[in-house]
């Protein structure tokens, strides 16, 4: 699962699994939630994990509006798409990982330098972080 700003790129968080239920999605938001403040929207796809009653539940007593991505069109949300890429082709194809444990701490250590380092054609050449800065 990744989680990224659309406004600046910011990767936010990134969760490498082979599953994931929707009571950890809502646990790895609740903390996002405690660092980056209470969004205004979600945009998800259909997945099972967001269409749970659990997953709705949460973001109606949070009062976030959830957005719905129409299956078969990666185009509504070409952002995470794009991102989903880029973290395939430098990162996880890039590495033989030998556990999940692993896989974790690679995809963190290239979310970091996804944020800090990597420039951004869409950023002006900037990197989110610097990006957020220069917007604040």
């Amino acid at each position: 699962m990744n989680i990224i700003d659309d406004y600046g790129r910011l990767a936010i968080a990134t969760q490498p699994e082979f599953s994931i239920p929707s009571e950890r999605v809502v646990r790895i938001l609740n903390e996002v939630i405690e660092v980056y403040g209470l969004p205004k929207q979600i945009v998800v796809d259909n997945g099972p994990e967001f269409t749970s009653k659990s997953f709705l539940k949460w973001t109606q007593e949070k009062g976030i509006d959830i957005h719905f991505t129409t299956p078969g069109k990666p185009t509504e949300n070409a952002f995470i798409e794009s991102f989903n890429g880029k973290m395939r082709n430098e990162c996880l194809n890039e590495n033989w990982f030998k556990n999940i444990e692993e896989a974790r701490r690679l995809v963190e250590d290239w979310r970091n330098f996804y944020n800090s380092e990597r420039p951004h054609s869409s950023l002006g050449g900037r990197t989110p972080e610097v990006y957020l800065r220069c917007s604040a």
